[in-house]
This record gives structure tokens, sequence and C-alpha cells, in this order.
């Protein structure tokens, strides 16, 4: 069946975007479409049907090839833990915790699991559209690759490789790329792509030309400044250095930056909302005092980014938010730092022990080995209907007044005497409008009611309708193998 590549220059050249954006391309056209990220390293994930978690991105990419996701989507992910330290996903579960030099020296044993389901998929659709990881230049971590080319040489999958124009040295890093490249690995790329163009196309022309002189690639087309693309969530928590705070609105909503945030765009919808002035705050930055909504978010390491809030002076903050009267809620790892103590017996996140909590909450966590992943839908506690996931390792008991109430009957989570402290393990309370607008309207905020799904739908058909009108789309068909381009 036919497939494609894209692999990137550098992390964060937009390969995840134009991933997507082709999906929905050619899925517009009438094909069966399915990503595929063979190794993907995020804290940022989504629950999929099966029971399992893959990167954002590839759950994205899915909601682009209008299929639902799916663990073979993302077979190996990465959750970094500390800063030489990660969990590791694989096929959906936790398979143990590994040192990044551990891992790299057994990362190759991996890819029979990546070829399985790289099969299943190719198996169900007309096309697989491939996502790389970094960039192939990175030769030093060539020995045993399964993201990049040591997964394309394996399974036969033509490369297009994507510069991106907006960082600068595109052509060095094209070029550079050819040259560092042994044999096998750069006939395995059938041509270039450039991204994030600004500004007239016609000034970039020599620029193209002279890549493709000095590499003798094929040029596929240049993508403008996808402005679109702010709509999408976002993986990675290197973009949250560049977010601006939306513009003083009504009522002031914030999110400390703790150093292990994981499932943060959980919060776009709160971006976009007229009544809403939304920042993250970063770390050395005080929480602001005229705060109505201060929200803990989820994080992969509870206790080390409890400690990290509190090196931060962001527990006094939150007191003395809270004397005055401001509202808080905690997701998830949030949820479980608002309680009175947190304790990890058998060092899942670590080394074993006990901490106090936060003490805003009257419940207690014990972490455990195992790991909860499901989607779940049901009401807050003034009815509004929510959807959503848990994805989240750790037992919370406690909390006489739960905060929301699943269809099956089940709660979640826990809220002080006045209402105004809240938290539940449960992620995507913001994407469905009526949600929203009850969270919001404890604030004085009144909600655009729009579903956060359409917004990211949207999106995703201008992507794909700006790829149409800058790529080569039926040379990138020919390129996949794909015998008949509708």
């Amino acid at each position: 069946m036919a497939a494609l590549m894209i692999q990137g220059c550098g992390s964060d050249v937009g390969k995840s975007v134009l991933v997507a954006g082709l999906c929905r391309l050619f899925a517009n056209r009438g094909l069966t479409v399915r990503p595929f990220k063979p190794q993907n390293m995020s804290n940022n994930a989504a629950v999929t049907g099966d029971g399992g978690e893959i990167g954002r991105a590839q759950a994205l990419q899915a909601v682009a090839c209008r299929t639902p996701p799916t663990v073979d989507m993302n077979p190996v992910l990465l959750k970094p833990q500390s800063d030489v330290g990660a969990q590791l996903i694989v096929r959906g579960q936790m398979a143990g915790t590994w040192k990044a030099k551990g891992y790299q020296a057994r990362k190759g044993d991996l890819l029979g699991v990546v070829m399985e389901s790289f099969r299943r998929l190719q198996a169900e659709s007309d096309l697989v559209i491939v996502e790389g990881a970094g960039s192939p230049a990175e030769i030093n971590l060539r020995a045993g690759d399964i993201a990049n080319m040591g997964f394309a040489r394996e399974a036969g999958v033509p490369v297009v490789l994507v510069g991106d124009i907006d960082r600068g040295h595109v052509i060095a890093a094209l070029v550079g790329a050819h040259a560092v490249l042994d044999d096998g690995d750069r006939s395995m790329v059938r041509g270039f792509l450039i991204n994030k163009f600004r500004g007239d196309p016609d000034l970039f022309q020599d620029g193209r030309r002279i890549i493709t002189d000095l590499t003798g690639w094929r040029d596929l087309g240049m993508a403008p400044w996808l402005a679109a693309a702010r709509r999408l969530p976002a993986e990675d928590a290197v973009v949250l250095d560049h977010l601006e705070p939306t513009a003083e609105r009504k009522a002031r909503i914030v999110v400390p930056m703790l150093s292990r945030i994981a499932n943060f765009d959980e919060f776009d919808a709160l971006r976009t909302e007229p009544g809403v002035a939304f920042a993250f705050v970063p770390p050395g930055q005080a929480l602001p005092g005229d705060a109505d909504l201060v929200i803990l978010p989820g994080t992969k390491a509870t206790l080390a980014d409890l400690a990290f809030l509190r090196a931060q002076g962001w527990d006094v903050d939150l007191a003395a938010h809270v004397r005055r009267g401001g509202r808080v809620l905690g997701v998830c790892g949030g949820f479980q730092m608002l309680g009175r103590r947190v304790s990890d017996p058998d060092g899942v996140e670590g080394a074993p022990g006990t901490v106090e909590g936060l003490g805003l909450l009257d419940v207690e966590t014990a972490m455990t080995g195992q790991k909860t992943l499901r989607p779940v839908t049901g009401r807050l506690a003034g009815g509004a209907r929510f959807d959503g996931y848990e994805m989240h390792v750790g037992r919370t008991i406690g909390g006489a007044r739960p905060m929301l109430t699943f269809d099956d009957g089940g709660m979640d989570g826990a809220m002080s005497a006045n209402g105004r402290v809240r938290g539940c393990y449960v992620h995507g309370l913001f994407d469905r409008g009526e949600a929203r607008a009850e969270l919001l309207a404890d604030l004085g905020a009144v909600s655009d009611l729009v579903d956060q799904s359409a917004r990211v739908d949207q999106a995703l058909d201008e992507i794909a309708a700006a790829l149409e009108a800058a790529f080569d789309i039926p040379a990138l068909a020919a390129i996949a193998g794909l015998e008949k381009h509708p």
C-alpha cells in the first residue's frame, strides 16, 4: 500500500502540522488515510479507544483522517520525567522508565514492534503518512534508529525532507542534511519542502533552485505561514515560550508552567474565549494577584513538580489567592497537589516517600504502578455535559463533594465546602461549549459555546486548502505510490 514519510531538518519545523494537513487533504479526496509516527517524545498525550495513549500530534492527525486514534499510530512514546529519563510507552501501555543513555542503546529492539503497527495501518488504508522525529541529520543517533531513516529503510517508505525557513539558514539545513547522510539514507529522500514562509514567495525562487542544484532533490513546494495552525493542539511545551497572553478581558485565568507540564493543549479553548484573559505564568514570575481562576495543570511528575511549585513561591501565591476569594481548579496532577498529602510508597515517580500537599482539598493520593487510561463522558456538578479522558497513575481518596459524575454512575474529583477550590482527574473539560460555559459562569464570564472540536476541524480544512495550493500534490502522490490519485 502507498506510504510517504515526512522528515525534518530539526525539531519544531512543522512536521506534525504538515502531516495533519496532508492527511486531511487526501482524506478529502476520498482516500482512507492513516497517520503514523514510529517514535515520539512528548508529555502531551491522548487516550485511544483501544485503551492506550499516543502522542497528541498523532491523535490530531487521526482527526484529520476522520478516523479514531489507535495505539498503532504511535507505537513508541517517550514521556520525559527528568532531563535524563523518561517513561516508555509501548503500544499505549507503560513499559518502564528509561534513562536516555540506556534507551539509545536498546531502542533498536523496538523496531519489530514499530513495523507490526505500521503493517497493520497499511492493511487498513489506501495511504499511510508517516512523521519522523527530530532530524535524520543527527547522524550521531543513527545507530539503532527507529524514528527516521532506520524506519524508512526497513519499511521501504520514501522520504520528503522539510526545512523551516522562518528560523533561517534553510538552505544550509537542507544542503547540510544532504551532505551528512550516508548514501543509503540519502537515496531514500525523493524531494524537499519549505515550510513557514512569510511574504512574497517569488523572493525565494533562487533559494529553492540553489537547494535543488546542490542536492539533486526535487522541489515539491513551499508552504506559507499557516496561521490556522495556532488553532490546533500543540504537542511540545516549547510553544509555551512563544505564546502571548490573550488581551485583557473580563475573567482572568492563569496556569503556572510546571517543569513537567502535560496535556496543556486542553486550555486552548480558553484562549479563544472572548470573555477570558488567559496566560501561562512562566517560572520566576509570581501568580498575578488579580487572577480570577488559577488552574494547576497536569504533570508527568507530581511530586517533583509540587517541589518545583514551592520553589517558585507559587504555593504562597496560591494561598493568598484563596484568601482573597479566588478560585482554583486542579487537573490530574494538579488535583493531586491540592490534597493533604501525596505518597509514593513504591517509587513510581522516583524515590519512595510522602510529601505534604497544598491542603486546599480534603483528599489524599497514593501513587500506584497501574495507569488509568480511558475516555469518559458525564456531567459537571451544575449539570453541563462534558467529554474528556483520564490519563494518570495514582489513586485519590476522600472528598465528600465530587466535582463530576460519569455516565456509568461513577464520580470523580472533589470540591471545597464553598466550591471555590475544585479538582478532578479528567482532562478536556473545556473542549465542549456547554461545559466551558458552566465553568466560566462562576467567573462572571459568558462562553461563546463553540466546541473546540469544531474549531480544530475548520483549521484542518484551512491548512489542507493552503497545502493544496502550495505543494505539488500529484508529485507527492506519485512518490507515495498512489497508482490512482483522485
